[in-house]
């Protein structure tokens, strides 16, 4: 059997646990599973990645720079104005739901998965900041563009938009409705709107009191 380079095996690894967990859930993906599904040993996956830990991790990073790299890939402006920029990102962010919900759903597998983990949380906690970072980038190089000042802190727009948007994926994966899901991306994208240009009014919410 040729050789085949470990970065090179990482990446059909990678891969093959994608396609596998994709089918049949991170409850099913086993070393030896995934081994199987690249039609290599079972010694193989342990030398490159060590564990199954370190190979979600790996697997968390793919599809969540998978997904960056749509963000990165929007050019600034991507529209006529502010709002219809935002739109344009939002529009190609939801596309992606469209085309690849399977592998949305694996990544919000994963992550809940990861919060029994230690090293995988982190992983993922530092990938959340990524998109974050980039998405509150964007956001002030388009209000720049336009000549807008943003009224909120960026960064928390940012965590907003995600936040909106990963509750209305889990909805669309669980009970779609085309229809209502472009009024709340409407509504999503008018309210960074709302937030860049004017600011918000918030009323603070009490810090609940542990029992």
């Amino acid at each position: 059997m040729a050789h085949v380079p470990a970065h090179e095996r990482r990446e059909q690894l990678v891969q093959a646990a994608i396609d596998l967990l994709m089918r049949s859930g991170p409850a099913a993906g086993s070393t030896r599973a995934i081994a199987k599904e690249l039609g290599v040993p079972q010694a193989t996956l342990h030398y490159v990645f060590g564990s199954k830990e370190e190979l979600y991790r790996a697997v968390i990073v793919e599809l969540t720079d998978e997904f960056v790299g749509h963000v990165r890939a929007v050019e600034v402006p991507a529209g006529t104005d502010f709002e219809s920029s935002i739109a344009a990102l939002t529009a190609r962010l939801w596309q992606t739901v469209i085309d690849q919900p399977q592998k949305h759903q694996l990544l919000g597998e994963l992550e809940l998965v990861a919060l029994r983990s230690p090293k995988m949380r982190e992983i993922t906690a530092e990938h959340r900041v990524e998109i974050d970072r980039l998405t509150s980038a964007l956001i002030e190089d388009t209000a720049a563009h336009f000549g807008i000042v943003p009224e909120t802190d960026t960064t928390k727009i940012a965590r907003f938009y995600f936040a909106a948007l990963d509750g209305l994926i889990t909805q669309h994966l669980t009970t779609p409705n085309p229809d209502v899901e472009l009024w709340c991306l409407a509504r999503i994208v008018d309210n960074v709107r709302t937030m860049v240009l004017t600011g918000v009014d918030t009323v603070p919410v009490p810090v609940p009191v542990s029992s």
